[in-house]
């Protein structure tokens, strides 16, 4: 089946929407979650959650009972808007996000997903149910982990919040007590040795899974001590895949437990990297136009003229752009074969574009003016 091409700014709408849930935080499982698959009859779901309000009479706490029964009742109300489900179905979220515990702010959100849902579900939890949302915005990019100290090391692919174990190994550095009759300079030879051996076979396992994975966004190494830096300062990686790491953190554990480890303390990292991104395009567009101005060019009439001609790479467009604007560049760009970036105002790289016409492109090739 062909996969359907979703828009930037429908995938950009999409994720700022992820973003928005992903702060409400519920005190108790109070916060409801509604899928509707594509064609899924309207009426069925407005029964069940007639039914749920019901069922949700039963909930001891006065307070959580009272606040699910009444964020189903708006949401029921807010799908009396819709006349039928929408062609890629429908997600609905609904509850109280107050700030302080005792007051009330009912929301409803609700959003027609980039492609069609497969999937009903139906849920009450402390927060928004956004995975089935995040895979459809999913760039289908990868980071690479890898955990280790001189004991072990384990290296893994993580995608989206679902970790996949590639390769692991256990060294064969001896522990720090010597065999009697052992002086204390050869036994510390022998243990440098055997981790210098074993920092080796990592930077191997590294090579082989990392080195040809085009869709590999980073690396991020961790672990307990100073193992970890011995290891990405020493001359242990194959340099394409060393300028891959982005990350070095210090964890408690090792293993499986290491890699979930490695993966709480990475938020940071992860959640910038979408604007690592745009920043980076939008600077090789800001070297080019000061080093080869005749690559790039910018402000909306003049990209879509290069657009219509087929010399444009990338169009770079502003997030604040009215969404008819965005949506021709779209359609002129799929024509040609052209990629389409929505930039965000979150970065001064941003910025600039908004003010210097919220339109710029990177051209294939060099255009005398």
């Amino acid at each position: 089946m062909r996969e359907e091409k979703v828009s930037a700014k429908a995938r950009f709408k999409l994720k700022q929407f992820v973003k928005e849930l992903e702060g409400y935080k519920g005190r108790h499982t109070e916060l409801i979650s509604v899928y509707i698959p594509e064609g899924y009859d309207l009426n069925k779901i407005m029964n069940h959650l007639f039914q749920e309000q019901g069922t949700a009479s039963n909930i001891k706490s006065k307070a959580t009972r009272d606040n699910v029964q009444t964020g189903l009742e708006k949401m029921m109300q807010h799908l009396k808007l819709f006349p039928k489900t929408p062609p890629h179905g429908l997600a609905i979220f609904s509850g109280n996000v107050a700030e302080r515990e005792g007051q009330q702010d009912f929301k409803v959100w609700s959003i027609e997903p980039t492609v069609p849902l497969k999937q009903r579900l139906y849920r009450c939890d402390k927060e928004f149910v956004l995975e089935p949302l995040r895979e459809q915005v999913d760039d289908k990019s990868v980071y690479g982990l890898v955990v280790m100290d001189k004991r072990e090391g384990n290296i893994a692919l993580l995608k989206g919040k679902t970790i996949i174990p590639l390769n692991k190994a256990k060294s064969a550095v001896p522990g720090k007590t010597r065999a009697g009759g052992q002086s204390s300079a050869r036994f510390e030879r022998l243990r440098e040795g055997a981790a210098k051996d074993f920092y080796k076979k990592i930077g191997d396992m590294m090579k082989t899974e990392f080195l040809e994975n085009k869709n590999l966004k980073g690396i991020i190494v961790g672990g307990p001590g100073h193992t970890k830096n011995e290891f990405v300062d020493g001359n242990f990686i194959t340099d394409q895949v060393k300028q891959k790491i982005i990350a070095l953190k210090d964890l408690s554990y090792t293993g499986e437990f290491g890699l979930q480890e490695l993966l709480d303390k990475s938020d940071d990292i992860l959640s910038e990297e979408d604007v690592v991104e745009e920043k980076k395009i939008m600077q090789k567009f800001f070297n080019l136009l000061a080093k080869k101005p005749g690559t790039v060019n910018y402000g909306k009439d003049h990209v879509m003229a290069d657009l219509k001609m087929g010399t444009v790479e990338t169009v770079l467009l502003s997030e604040v752009l009215e969404d008819e604007v965005i949506e021709e560049f779209e359609k002129e760009a799929e024509k040609m074969n052209s990629e389409v970036v929505i930039i965000s105002t979150d970065t001064r790289e941003g910025v600039q574009l908004r003010d210097m016409g919220k339109v710029a492109a990177i051209l294939r090739y060099e255009v005398q003016r």
